[in-house]
């Protein structure tokens, strides 16, 4: 029998005559593969007791068939199942049986989702080839397959258009033996030697249009990639088409695409049959990489440590004069561009990032977020075979309120020696080691069972000891990630932490269907109880917890750090943590702990400070400095102003030397001094900058016009309305807030002494027995 293997890029399903279609295309060491498997039904879940009343209410419609099943709802009550033979007579069903007052459960379920859980197939398919017809292959079986080395093909695209978007001028092509620019009104085909780079002459956006699709044909890849690709360049390109008349069909099967657009977040979403667009921008985001802008420019040279050819807020500008005087230079920016994303992707390993998370999540290679998603995914099947369905959004009610993490209250000071323990994935662990779980909660409530039989959570929930399904599945993945750490597999080892971490996120978002805080509650109460517990562990050993979050406590090593490595310090406290909490669960809950304490930091020197105008100390806020992997100090900050990018360059770059020469035993009067003094006579102009993203719709901030906002009407008064989600620029002048690009009253200096450098140097200064007031009047005095 033969048997191929291939890796999912898309999925669909259509409803045809002869019963619903779920269509896959692969990608396969033999090219790609796509898949049709016919005769399939939609199913949904309703009441064993509703099977009268529904026959009734579908009598006069055909296609559907009921029948009873081992199941029960999470209430315990016995359901049926309804099956459709096309997804759209589902829906009808479904609208009808609810104004009749029938209950129907998992609708909302995408057909070629549910068959490829169903069988426990994430990204790696196995199938039995049978007959091919219109280039589809009906296969005789398909199941899930051994992860296999995946070689996708990567096409990075880029195009440049008029300032306004309604000229196109060119289109860039970036790949494996492939760097060309279609260029509209260039004079002849000619190969750059330089840099081989292939500049193809079109005499019109149509021809243009005409040869970047013959291209995308002819090259054939399965991921197209770009910075805002899906938003931006294939928007704009579906736009060209519409206008000349073009199919845009750039699907495998030589379909358009299709689109999708959420109104409220403008985000556009685009499905291409059997190729997968994937956007720079979104995936650095997603594999939590953190820049100030996630602009190209910032990304690439934070990554790259080079650029794009044209920076600057007159690019656009420039590259309208490019068109019309050099389009050698312009194709040479336009490729550039092209090359940087696909620099940035292989130097974050961006791809493999995306592989690893749709192999854990069974969701499709593009999906972005989806952390509920892909908790279905996994638990749906699952829960089936437990013997229940899934509840529907916002079906479960309760009238507890889940705390969210504890934060313990800080000791502010000044601090030599300060060890940080963390509980690894705490709340993933808590899970495991007490047993807490959606069914295994219904499985609890619905058998009574007896005290013995069951954990004790929070909120007057229990968790059965055995039939439970979540600590099963974040052990699997535990074990994955341990797996992948072992084999230096940062991607995935990442993608795993990101999905195993979500997981409690899920269970306590009202956007999932299994959200119920007695639940969640039970996971945070015991965080809480854990961290407690701990700091009075450690205190009985001798030493003072000086602040805990979550799942980290700091210690402070004191006099113990002269006698005994703080290293090994560290790494002796969080052995005996683990040995005692190890001890603790199984003599009071019969359980195996999987809770695991890691020293993970030394400060050699730290500062919490206090809440500002209190003595107080803070949270979420703190300082210090460590030795990093190459043997230098480095300066941490948390929740200060060096890592805020609503607050200045010059705060940000203020506090960072301020707190490094304090640390390290500097003067800093007379330097403060001589900063102050340049800043007003305007040398640090180029600093006080402020920078802020628009939330809303620049019509919507009605009852409210932070300085933001402010600026960024200033800018809709000269023709420039910057659009929800873009950066607005800007300075506190004598007339309040003007734009950077349209200022034209002076810079109000007193502001930023005020309203940056001050609160930045008060935190800290009174600590080693300074006064940012006393310095500055001292310097005045001297004037």
């Amino acid at each position: 029998m033969t048997v191929n293997q291939g890796f999912l890029l898309t999925r669909d399903w259509r409803d045809a005559r002869s019963g619903l279609a779920l269509e896959f295309w692969l990608a396969t060491s033999q090219g790609s593969k796509a898949l049709r498997v016919t005769n399939q039904e939609s199913v949904c879940f309703f009441l064993q007791s509703d099977h009268a009343l529904l026959a009734k209410v579908l009598a006069k419609h055909s296609g559907w068939r009921a029948q009873a099943l081992n199941l029960t709802n999470h209430q315990g009550l016995a359901v049926s199942a309804l099956y459709s033979r096309s997804h759209v007579l589902q829906r009808n069903a479904v609208s009808l049986l609810s104004d009749a007052g029938i209950t129907t459960w998992e609708s909302d379920i995408r057909p070629a989702d549910r068959y490829l859980m169903e069988r426990f197939i994430t990204a790696d398919i196995a199938y039995q080839p049978g007959p091919v017809s219109r280039g589809f292959i009906a296969p005789k079986q398909i199941k899930p397959a051994a992860i296999a080395e995946v070689n996708l093909k990567v096409l990075s695209i880029d195009i440049e258009t008029s300032m306004d978007g309604l000229q196109l001028f060119s289109i860039a092509l970036q790949g494996p033996a492939v760097r060309r620019v279609y260029m509209v009104g260039a004079s002849e085909d000619q190969h750059l030697a330089g840099d081989e780079l292939d500049l193809i002459a079109c005499a019109s956006a149509r021809e243009c249009l005409d040869k970047f699709l013959r291209a995308v044909r002819l090259l054939d890849p399965d991921i197209l990639i770009g910075w805002n690709v899906i938003g931006f360049d294939l928007w704009m390109l579906q736009r060209f088409c519409d206008q000349q008349s073009i199919k845009f069909n750039i699907g495998r099967d030589g379909s358009t695409p299709r689109w999708r657009e959420e109104p409220d977040s403008e985000r556009r979403y685009i499905h291409i049959a059997g190729r997968v667009a994937l956007d720079g921008i979104d995936l650095v985001k997603a594999a939590a990489f953190s820049f100030d802008s996630y602009s190209l420019q910032q990304v690439s040279e934070s990554v790259l440590g080079t650029g794009k050819l044209i920076a600057g807020s007159d690019g656009g500008a420039e590259i309208t004069r490019l068109f019309n005087e050099d389009k050698t230079a312009l194709a040479r920016y336009n490729l550039q561009d092209c090359q940087l994303v696909s620099d940035i992707f292989a130097k974050l390993n961006l791809l493999d990032f995306a592989i690893a998370r749709a192999r854990l999540t069974g969701l499709p290679l593009d999906r972005i977020g989806g952390s509920v998603a892909a908790f279905e995914y996994a638990y749906l099947p699952l829960l089936h075979r437990a013997g229940f369905v899934a509840p529907n959004l916002g079906e479960i009610e309760s009238d507890v309120i889940s705390p969210g993490g504890y934060v313990m209250d800080s000791t502010p000071g000044l601090y030599s020696d300060v060890l940080v323990l963390d509980f690894k994935s705490l709340y993933p662990s808590i899970i495991r080691s007490f047993l807490i779980d959606p069914c295994g909660y219904w499985r609890a409530k619905n058998s009574g069972l007896k005290k013995a039989q069951v954990v004790q959570g929070f909120n007057e929930a229990f968790f059965a000891r055995e039939g439970h399904l979540l600590p099963g599945i974040i052990e699997k993945l535990w074990s994955a990630r341990d797996s992948a750490k072992a084999e230096k597999n940062q991607p995935l080892s990442y993608a795993i932490k990101i999905i195993m971490n979500s997981f409690y996120g899920v269970l306590g978002s009202e956007g999932c269907r299994f959200f119920d805080p007695r639940v969640c509650s039970s996971i945070t109460l015991r965080g809480h109880e854990i961290i407690q517990r701990s700091k009075q562990w450690i205190e009985a050993q001798g030493f003072a917890v000086i602040y805990g979050d979550t799942d980290s406590l700091f210690v402070w090593a004191g006099d113990a750090a002269t006698t005994m490595n703080p290293e090994e310090l560290g790494q002796s406290l969080a052995a005996g943590l683990n040995l005692w909490w190890a001890q603790t669960i199984r003599t009071e809950h019969q359980l195996n702990s999987a809770l695991e304490v890691e020293f993970e930091t030394h400060f050699k020197r730290f500062f919490m400070p206090t809440i500002r105008g209190s003595e107080a100390g803070s949270k979420k806020r703190y300082a210090g400095i460590i030795t990093n992997q190459r043997g230098a100090d480095e300066l941490i900050f948390k929740g200060l102003e060096s890592v805020r990018t609503d607050w200045t360059r010059l705060a940000r770059d203020f506090q960072t030397e301020l707190y490094w020469r304090l640390f390290h035993g500097e003067a800093v009067d007379q330097w403060i001094v001589e900063l102050v003094a340049a800043l007003r006579a305007g040398a640090k102009d180029e600093q006080l900058v402020y920078r802020k993203r628009l939330r809303r719709k620049l019509e919507d901030y009605a009852k409210s016009r932070p300085p933001h906002v402010q600026a960024a009407h200033k800018l809709a008064q000269v023709g420039l309305t910057p659009k929800r989600g873009e950066w607005v620029e800007y300075f506190i002048t004598t007339n309040g807030p003007e734009p950077k690009a349209t200022r034209t009253s002076a810079i109000d200096y007193q502001h930023y002494l005020d309203r940056q450098l001050q609160p930045v140097a008060d935190a800290i200064l009174p600590f080693f027995g300074y006064s940012f007031s006393s310095l500055i009047e001292h310097q005045i005095r001297l004037l």
